[in-house]
């Protein structure tokens, strides 16, 4: 479509091309090479942590977080019922049972109270989701962690480089878990990794994420792994990635600046937050539509935008909802937030331009309605 605006794309304007040629003409293109070290140690570094293992995929690091710790069978793992299935996956891939809770109404986070009162003599972990890009209140969730005796793991699949009272999210339990998809903040294609302090549970995650080999007896498997490497090329692209960081993240927090000035005069929409201890990345800019426009509903808007050339996504359905994970229970505030948000175009190659765009139409088909 002519003037279509993406959800999100990425920019490649650094040195990734130079570091894939470099890793092309060395040979070493698989999980093996300079690349994959210097992405970890550097990576790590950025989040204030001093180990990274770096992995094909963002659910790959969740799942090798439980499996590392020894969280299986009989173990229940506490995550926010608003948040992409991946978190979820991850909890079953190990034979363990996600216990969902509700979120804030403001953050979308997860309900450190809700949290404390799901803990059962089973509850071995707690994955909070640093969801859209916003910090979970890490300080509350870690106190009721240490006084319960039970692990964090913290999901910033979505929220590279956010901020909870200056320290940045992933470092903040015992794992941080994050994604390089190609929409996300810095990608590689596909790709993850795991970050920590503890040098044995770096050590276990290493070992197990390469088919469960001792590193030294090769070739000898003295329990079961999983192919869950990075290649060198995926590295080598993160590397270059990881170089902008910053200026991608500054361009994301400017575009949330924008829109907040286009549609804040806007009655009956509800925009993001960014709590007073808590740095925003805007990985995605979401938005509610509140029930003053009864007659024209979240998915009525996705449409019109479309027709407009404009690329939406609606939130996440709640996890209980659907039939895998399925539970009972009261989730008034992922529902409302699933049922009644969208994330608009929020890619770091998106231009004022563009924006102001968007919010007219947004406006337009607003006023069609009322």
């Amino acid at each position: 479509m002519r003037n279509f605006i993406p959800i999100a794309e990425p920019l490649f304007e650094g040195n990734e091309l130079k570091y894939l040629t470099d890793c092309i003409s060395s040979g070493w293109i698989s999980s093996v090479g300079k690349y994959v070290e210097k992405f970890e140690k550097e990576f790590a570094a950025y989040i204030g942590c001093k180990y990274g293992v770096a992995l094909h995929t963002g659910t790959a690091a969740l799942h090798l977080s439980l499996a590392a710790l020894g969280i299986g069978k009989g173990d229940e793992v506490i995550i926010p019922t608003l948040t992409f299935a991946a978190t979820a996956n991850a909890v079953l891939y190990v034979r363990a049972k996600p216990v969902l809770v509700d979120v804030e109404q403001d953050t979308w986070n997860i309900n450190p109270q809700l949290v404390e009162n799901a803990i059962t003599e089973k509850t071995k972990a707690i994955i909070p989701v640093h969801l859209y890009g916003h910090p979970c209140d890490m300080g509350s969730i870690a106190k009721i962690a240490q006084k319960h005796n039970i692990i964090i793991i913290e999901d910033a699949a979505e929220a590279h480089g956010a901020e909870y009272k200056d320290k940045k999210v992933g470092g903040v339990g015992t794992v941080g878990c994050f994604s390089f998809f190609g929409n996300k903040i810095i990608t590689t294609g596909e790709g993850g990794i795991c970050v920590c302090n503890d040098r044995h549970i770096a050590e276990r995650l290493a070992k197990l994420r390469d088919h469960g080999m001792s590193k030294d007896k090769r070739y000898w498997h003295d329990e079961i792994g999983f192919n869950y490497r990075m290649t060198n090329l995926q590295a080598a692209v993160g590397v270059a990635q990881l170089e902008r960081i910053d200026t991608f993240i500054t361009r994301k927090r400017e575009i949330a600046h924008q829109y907040n000035d286009y549609l804040s005069d806007v009655g009956g929409l509800v925009l993001p937050v960014e709590k007073d201890w808590a740095k925003n990345v805007f990985w995605m800019y979401s938005i509610l539509l509140e029930k003053d426009y009864d007659s024209v509903s979240r998915d009525s808007l996705i449409i019109f935008l479309r027709k407009e050339g404009i690329e939406t996504r609606p939130i996440f359905y709640p996890l209980h909802k659907m039939p895998p994970y399925r539970q009972n229970g009261s989730f008034p505030n992922a529902q409302y937030i699933s049922a009644s948000g969208l994330s608009l175009p929020s890619g770091v190659t998106l231009k004022e331009g563009q924006i102001k765009y968007v919010c007219e139409k947004i406006k337009k088909c607003l006023r069609s309605y009322i």
